[in-house]
């Protein structure tokens, strides 16, 4: 994966929903909303409900309507949303 990417999924308690490449990723937590790019400090969050925007390395802007879970990111940035119930926007 190239540094200024990063590796994103998103998953539900009971089913796959998106992973990929991506250049940011905005969702909300119970604290607030948050924007991901390349190089973040690792983060560990609860997920609110709401939306999951992520800008695919192409350009693609994938959304998802995300309930409870967590959001977490590593140092290898890797971004997972793992959410209590999530799909994907029409």
């Amino acid at each position: 994966m190239a540094d200024n990417l990063l590796d994103v999924e998103i998953v539900a308690e009971d089913h796959f929903v998106w992973s990929g490449q991506a250049r940011s990723v905005s969702a909300r937590t119970i604290d607030g909303e948050i924007g991901i790019l390349p190089g973040h400090l690792p983060l560990l969050a609860v997920l609110g409900d709401g939306e999951v925007v992520v800008e695919a390395a192409d350009g693609e802007a994938i959304t998802a309507q995300a309930q409870g879970g967590f959001f977490s990111v590593d140092d290898a940035n890797r971004v997972t949303i793992a959410a209590s119930q999530a799909e994907l926007s029409a």
